[in-house]
């Protein structure tokens, strides 16, 4: 496992770690590298603890003549196989040609150690890794995070099938001025296929990215691989969020979508699904770093069970693997659960199942190694919080579409899932409620809602402990979605939180920005293709009594930002809507916005949770849980 601190919930995301890891900080820090050896043995001092990371995505910068630090409580601290650390007051006697700064700050630094320096050796610093300055949204502070919005994409245009990835402007919220973008893309061996920059227009306005036309604009042949996005000018936000589109053409039936990546790797994910009959399922897995990932580094295993099987191949530097789930754990078959270990490599991965020359392709999540069972959850009381943590997701008209439900355990030290399912129609009546028990963390518990309900609406999964268990707060679940007539399916991800209550609970209620309680909403719906229609499931769940009806507003935009129309919605507590922009704005507005334009979601009264889409008259539709910023 790499020795890396990337994110974490008390202190957010951590910035070095996307300094290091940048494509073009690794570049910088192999030809520093590469200076570092010819010159002969070289030393590191460690003045601001950076050495642990830049050792752990960097080791041939691991030093031949000694670590130095000036923290006493450090000396003797071994990093990375390096030997123990030496005071800095011992510098001017070692074996050193050149000494290496752990550090960005050249001002504070090099006086610092200059008169330290063995008799004729030369002084580096991670200069050599700093990104160009015109890069950075805060120049005057280079670990500034808002200097890092980065992030990955799979992207691919092969096999008859293209990606979109769709985004907008949501910088401009909070005043940043002029936005770029920065993009470079790799080939599924890690190859720079293209870099190249892109400019968004001032205000909110759409983005997106086609791998058609980068295709066509670079003249490159077919390629699977990944995109870095750098964005650059930012305010407000440091994670690039989007929505990516996988479309068949040329005769390919396929049509999915799913979130973002995740800018942050963890040690686990879940939420993959062993195949099911007549399925094959493959797990993209795609390295972040300029590290190669050795053979065995990462393993599957089959959730609830300790019995790993380790990947069989490495995967270079920025490179692309397709594993084949079912020819690596051939003894496990749908609803069981598959976690990923990938040991900080990489980014959340996806993965894509094929059935019937239909492929659809969804994300895992990430498995928190933070969180423990937390006997308060059992406490909470009624009277404050209702029904507490809710996890809604859509069901589907039941006549035509089967909506299957999969709750996953979501943290490593989760052994239970005590469950129940409350389902409610379009307009907040209850239509049915299930207690699924108190779930083992190996459970294969997998219902479809249309065996329960005969109409379309919304569940809500919700702890239930009257046959004891744990909760932690990161209660997740996947949804799948089959069509019956097309044959045509989706599938979902996603975790629970407190909803529109008037007491907190730690971070809950939260919001898509600012504290807990988080009672409103901001939600992106990207639009559709001339040959799919997008929409939106909004879902106005309530933990506790709250407003009788939301108070939301769609706002349609084209792609330069610009209003085209607006529209207001009720939902009903614990009820749902399904929108589609042709019919509550009408296809001449629709025409205008054009197909990078899109539909801001708002709402001041509550928090609503929504999921979006694509659907065309073939049966072929796309859902996931949209993302609000």
């Amino acid at each position: 496992m790499l020795d890396i601190r990337t994110y974490d919930a008390a202190h957010g995301g951590n910035a070095l770690y996307k300094a290091l890891a940048h494509p073009l900080a690794a570049e910088g820090l192999a030809a520093l590298a590469g200076r570092l050896s010819a010159s002969g043995p070289f030393a590191v001092y460690d003045p601001e603890g950076f050495a642990r990371m830049l050792f752990a995505l960097h080791p041939e910068l691991v030093p031949d003549a000694g670590v130095f630090v000036h923290d006493i409580d450090r000396v003797g601290e071994v990093i990375a196989g390096a030997a123990p650390a030496r005071a800095l007051t011992e510098l001017p006697q070692a074996d050193a040609a050149t000494v290496l700064i752990a550090s960005f700050d050249d001002g504070r630094m090099l006086p610092r150690v200059r008169p330290l320096l063995p008799n004729g050796a030369a002084l580096e610093t991670l200069t050599a890794a700093r990104i160009p300055d015109a890069m950075l949204s805060v120049p005057r502070a280079y670990l500034d995070r808002l200097n890092f919005a980065t992030n990955y994409a799979f992207f691919r245009d092969a096999d008859g099938l293209s990606t979109r990835l769709v985004t907008a402007n949501y910088w401009a919220n909070y005043d940043a001025p002029a936005v770029q973008l920065w993009l470079r893309l790799f080939d599924e061996a890690g190859a720079v296929l293209c870099t190249w920059e892109q400019s968004v227009p001032t205000g909110p306005a759409g983005i997106v990215i086609d791998s058609a036309q980068v295709r066509a604009r670079f003249g490159l042949g077919a390629f699977t691989g990944q995109l870095f996005v750098h964005a650059i000018g930012v305010r407000g936000h440091d994670v690039v969020k989007y929505a990516l589109e996988t479309y068949g053409n040329d005769g390919n039936p396929s049509l999915s979508v799913t979130h973002d990546a995740n800018a942050w790797p963890s040690d686990r994910y879940a939420n993959l699904p062993a195949p099911a009959p007549g399925e094959h399922v493959v797990l993209w897995l795609q390295n972040s770093h300029a590290r190669p990932i050795v053979p065995g580094d990462l393993a599957l295993n089959r959730m609830g069970t300790d019995e790993q099987v380790p990947v069989p191949v490495g995967i270079g530097p920025y490179a692309t693997l397709a594993l084949d789930v079912g020819a690596l754990v051939p003894d496990l078959a749908w609803p069981a659960q598959i976690e990923v270990r990938t040991g900080r490599h990489v980014v959340r991965p996806r993965y894509e199942i094929t059935a019937d020359r239909r492929t659809r392709i969804a994300h895992l999540n990430v498995e928190r190694n933070d969180l423990r069972p937390e006997p308060a959850i059992r406490a909470l009381p009624e009277a404050a919080f209702g029904r507490g943590f809710l996890l809604p997701f859509p069901i589907l008209d039941p006549k035509r579409y089967r909506s299957i439900v999969l709750p996953a355990p979501m943290s490593e030290a989760l052994e239970t899932l005590p469950v129940r399912i409350d389902c409610f129609d379009a307009d907040g009546r209850p239509t049915a409620s299930r207690f699924l028990g108190c779930l083992p963390r190996n459970h294969a518990e997998a219902p479809d809602m249309a065996d329960w309900v005969d109409e379309a609406g919304h569940g809500e999964l919700v702890y239930d402990f009257r046959d004891g268990g744990d909760a932690d707060g990161w209660l997740h679940t996947l949804v799948r979605y089959h069509d019956r007539h097309s044959g045509h399916a989706a599938e979902s991800s996603f975790g629970a939180h407190i909803f529109n209550t008037l007491m907190t609970w730690r971070s809950e209620p939260q919001s898509y920005s600012g504290p807990a309680p988080g009672l409103t909403t901001r939600l992106f719906l990207k639009l559709g293709r001339p040959d799919a229609d997008s929409f939106a499931w909004l879902i106005y769940p309530v933990s506790r009594n709250w407003h009788a009806f939301s108070d939301t507003g769609l706002t349609l935009h084209d792609g330069s930002g610009a209003e085209i129309a607006q529209a207001t919605l009720k939902i009903p507590a614990s009820g749902s809507r399904m929108v589609r922009p042709g019919t509550l704005f009408g296809h001449a507005a629709l025409a205008r916005a054009g197909e990078d334009g899109y539909v801001l979601i708002r709402d001041l009264t509550c928090r609503l949770f929504g999921y979006h889409g694509v659907m065309d008259d073939g049966g072929r539709f796309s859902l996931d849980h949209m993302f609000g910023f």
